[in-house]
């Protein structure tokens, strides 16, 4: 069997266990009471996960050259990073919820390459002479892997939203995985304030009523407040289960944070071999900035000002978006330097 055969029916088994996958995470999650679901959605991630490596080291045999420098490549390679990013995180938060969030995106992403390219684009193809650099695995693959990763945890960030929509929660205890949770709403309030004093039977006051020792309790004050929740709290699996995914969530975007800030500055170094520039203000190369500062504008609200609960998953969700567009959206909108062997 000739590699191209291999890399045709690797490409296509992918889609199907990822599919298969994506079903067995869905109705897992539908039917929480049937067994063996969740092992088996975690075991067809894994199997995904070989399948693609082994899609990417026959092409790497063929080619001969490290497998991420077209559309076809990269998305597999993507694919790839996404798949060992989710069996991390589902073994630390232990719940079928990351695969529920996850499945559909790397299914999705594999589809299209396997399905949706034209053929000519899914050939390996010699190496343009920029191109032809060490550099290449270290800046493509890291700033690849670190795509992965920041689309991991901005997907738990959006999932944590869609749990928590229509509830104002608010997670207590550190960004670094205190387990102390509580709902929002607002107290009860039930302010009384009463004074005693001495009236005279023969002239009470207009409105009180006197007792028999001719003291009136005099109501100075009376205002009775009760605010009840505008909305039905979380029950407590639910609140355990929202803050387990935003725990999860944050670690991850901390993991891919510092994959993307030594992307960046290989990339930085390479430009300068390559062009003699270390920056060019390419479209690539600005929206990677633009998808660093977002995720350094999460981490220093999580960690310096001590955000919790929405309003960084709403920031982690925004990123999501943004490493699209860096990722494909430029290649799509325009021509740059980053531009080989993809649409334009």
């Amino acid at each position: 069997m000739s590699l191209v055969i291999l890399q045709n029916g690797l490409d296509n088994i992918s889609f199907a266990i990822l599919f298969a996958t994506l079903l067995l995470y869905w109705v897992g999650a539908a039917f929480p009471n049937i067994p063996y679901l969740w092992a088996l959605g975690t075991a067809g991630m894994a199997i995904a996960n070989l399948s693609i490596a082994a899609l990417l080291g026959a092409r790497w045999i063929e080619a001969g050259y490290f497998p991420i420098s077209n559309l076809y490549e990269s998305l597999f390679f993507l694919t790839w990073g996404i798949t060992t990013i989710h069996l991390i995180a589902e073994n630390m938060s232990r719940s079928r919820l990351v695969g529920v969030v996850t499945s559909p995106v790397a299914m999705a992403i594999v589809a299209f390459a396997a399905l949706k390219l034209p053929p000519q684009m899914r050939l390996a193809e010699p190496l343009v002479p920029a191109l032809k650099s060490n550099w290449l695995m270290m800046h493509v693959s890291v700033m690849m892997l670190s795509y992965a990763t920041l689309m991991v945890g901005s997907l738990l960030a959006i999932a944590f939203l869609i749990l928590t929509r229509g509830q104002e929660v608010e997670l207590s205890g550190s960004s670094l995985g205190t387990r102390i949770s509580r709902n929002h709403q607002k107290p009860v309030t039930n302010l009384v304030t009463y004074s005693s004093s001495t009236v005279t039977e023969s002239n009470p006051t207009p409105g009180l009523t006197t007792n028999g020792n001719g003291t009136t309790a005099v109501l100075e004050a009376v205002k009775l407040t009760q605010t009840l929740p505008s909305v039905q709290p979380l029950s407590p699996q639910r609140l355990t289960l929202v803050e387990t995914i935003d725990n999860i969530s944050y670690r991850i975007i901390g993991l891919g944070f510092p994959l993307l800030t030594i992307g960046i500055i290989a990339g930085a170094v390479w430009a300068n071999e390559a062009w003699g520039s270390y920056w060019s203000w390419d479209p690539k190369e600005t929206w990677a900035l633009i998808t660093w500062l977002v995720f350094a504008a999460y981490l220093h609200a999580r960690i310096t000002r001590g955000w919790q609960g929405r309003k960084p998953a709403i920031l982690a969700a925004t990123g999501f978006v943004v490493v699209w567009v860096c990722y494909l959206g430029v290649n799509l909108l325009g021509k740059g330097l980053h531009s080989y062997g993809w649409f334009f």
